[in-house]
């Protein structure tokens, strides 16, 4: 883990707070260029009442937006929770360079944890780093589901 994806991995972390303020499933996500944050994003499926409405999709969005684009190519996603097939499908198609992930995710987890859809013969192939600072990502969303149970 470099010092660099533990300094994007912490500004996920805050997205994915944030989430957890609003009653959201917390998870966070960043899209990076060169060092620079393009995207930001954060679960929203209870507040927007949209099943697209995951962290990746939110982050994949406004760096698209953001560089005027669809390729982000250039670019690394860093996410608290290993993305789902529909996370997977959407970084595939943006060209995302690499993946850093927080927490396994071993019911729907699309980076190995239950599936690589990356290993597939897709036209494209992103890098995986996973469990970076995968106890703070995991404790973050332990204690939302705790408190869920109340």
């Amino acid at each position: 883990m470099s010092v660099m994806d533990e300094f994007f991995m912490n500004i996920a972390l805050q997205q994915a707070l944030m989430a957890y303020k609003d009653g959201e499933v917390p998870v966070g996500a960043v899209v990076v260029k060169d060092n620079k944050i393009v995207g930001l994003g954060r679960n929203r499926r209870e507040k927007d009442k949209n099943a697209l409405a995951h962290a990746e999709i939110e982050a994949i969005n406004n760096a698209c937006k953001m560089l005027e684009g669809w390729r982000l190519w250039q670019c690394d996603l860093y996410v608290t929770l290993e993305p789902c097939p529909m996370c997977a499908g959407a970084i595939i198609n943006s060209r995302i360079k690499r993946v850093v992930f927080g927490a396994f995710d071993e019911k729907a987890g699309s980076c190995g944890s239950v599936i690589n859809l990356f290993d597939l013969p897709y036209n494209h192939k992103p890098e995986i780093v996973s469990g970076v600072m995968a106890d703070q990502c995991s404790k973050l969303l332990t204690d939302f589901f705790k408190e869920l149970r109340k």
